[in-house]
């Protein structure tokens, strides 16, 4: 057996059979016959997963490597960046910015890789994933063959895509290739980007100025993975009806919402705190101080006791709004 604690950012101490990073497609499609002998669990950076017992089966953690940008016709305002499934993406967004390629800024900070940002559609301040994807490789794990999936064919929408549904455990992603603008143009209406960047005397922001911003925010309210150990928002924000918004909103006239095309978005973090438990602790485990969307391992604690406390704050959120909350993080 083999441990995964340097491979969760929550800092869980489970074990699994054997852990394979190949860091080419030619290595991946090597370990196959040995990845289908066994349960298999693929993971990225462990930035979005909670452990809850030793895993019987093994582990992959593609270290696929590789920036390419790729020009489109002359004259096009649009650029492809191909990216391996195993580049940190925010070394990725780094990269864009650095070489005048812009429409990731807003995601900056995310933890990660790139591969996961496909399958689990990451978003911040307004983008998601799926703006931005062109195309995603991947290898089939049953045959071994190369295929090749448009931005439509995944069927995108908040947190999913046909990765975490029906194809789940049936792919593993190799490279994705994104669809980026040589003219920069800023989405500064979600969350306080754009104060923020007023508090800094901004008032025409670069793309850099965005992506500080965006970095500073979330280094403020997020805690660091090394110091408490976590997996970032823990729970997904839930999307209304407008019958169930209109419910609410006379009971609660301070809600903070988005409106979205499939109704009305309300903040996960800002019902935890109505409910009490920002801050607050059970076990070992903890809701952040400063974010209550944010499940934290307070030290030493077990995957189970995380659970815990995930189970007992949709109990209350349930009881006191109606509403379920659905975990983002991948809980095995």
């Amino acid at each position: 057996m083999q441990s995964l604690l340097h491979y969760n950012t929550f800092g869980i101490n489970q074990s699994c059979r054997r852990i394979y990073e190949p860091s080419t497609v030619e290595m991946l499609k090597a370990t196959l016959p040995e990845l289908r002998s066994a349960p298999l669990l693929v993971i990225g950076g462990g930035s979005n997963l909670l452990l809850t017992k030793d895993f019987d089966g093994n582990v992959l953690h593609p270290l696929i490597k590789g920036v390419e940008i790729i020009p489109t016709k002359q004259g096009d305002d649009t650029v492809m960046l191909r990216c391996g499934a195993g580049e940190v993406w925010d070394e990725v967004i780094a990269f864009a910015v650095s070489h005048g390629l812009y429409g990731m800024e807003n995601m900056s900070h995310i933890p990660g890789e790139v591969g996961a940002s496909a399958i689990q559609n990451v978003g911040a301040y307004g983008i998601e994933a799926k703006d931005i994807i062109y195309k995603v490789e991947a290898v089939e794990i049953a045959t071994g063959k190369d295929v090749v999936f448009y931005n439509a064919e995944c069927g995108y929408s908040y947190r999913y895509s046909k990765f975490k549904g029906e194809w789940k455990g049936q792919y593993i992603i190799t490279y994705v290739t994104y669809r980026l603008h040589k003219t920069f143009t800023p989405y500064l209406d979600y969350g306080n980007l754009r104060t923020v960047l007023a508090q800094k005397g901004i008032d025409k922001p670069k793309p850099q100025d965005v992506r500080q911003a965006v970095i500073e925010i979330r280094k403020a309210k997020l805690p660091d993975p090394n110091v408490e150990g976590n997996a970032g928002s823990f729970f997904m924000n839930p999307v209304v009806s407008s019958d169930k918004f209109e419910e609410l909103y006379t009971r609660f006239p301070d809600m903070p919402h988005y409106v979205t095309d499939g109704g009305y978005k309300i903040p996960a973090g800002w019902m935890i705190e109505q409910c009490g438990w920002k801050g607050k602790t059970l076990g070992r485990a903890g809701v952040h101080s400063r974010q209550a969307l944010v499940l934290v391992n307070k030290g030493g604690a077990t995957g189970q006791e995380v659970l815990t406390l995930c189970d007992a704050v949709r109990k209350d959120v349930l009881a006191t709004f109606g509403i379920d909350l659905r975990p983002e993080v991948n809980i095995v």
